[in-house]
């Protein structure tokens, strides 16, 4: 009697050339956005940092009101 192990190998399915290379594809491109999602990430960490020592380090401005405008009667 066959082991369980090759019982699987015997009637598991085989992918075909299409198949093998569309999982290549696609797995090759999620690495590839991974890579940048993380380059991205650490982007805006970095400046969202700079910003916050810009910000804390530079002296506070002074906002005026808006002048109101005359409305025209009519």
């Amino acid at each position: 009697m066959a082991s369980s192990t090759e019982a699987r190998r015997i009637f598991a399915p085989v992918p075909s050339k299409q198949d093998s290379k569309a999982n290549t594809t696609t797995s090759v491109a999620r690495s590839i956005l991974d890579a940048e999602t993380k380059q991205r990430e650490a982007k805006t960490a970095r400046l969202r940092e700079l910003r916050l020592k810009q910000e804390a380090e530079a002296p506070p401005v002074e906002v005026k009101p808006a002048k109101k405008t005359a409305r025209k009667k009519s």
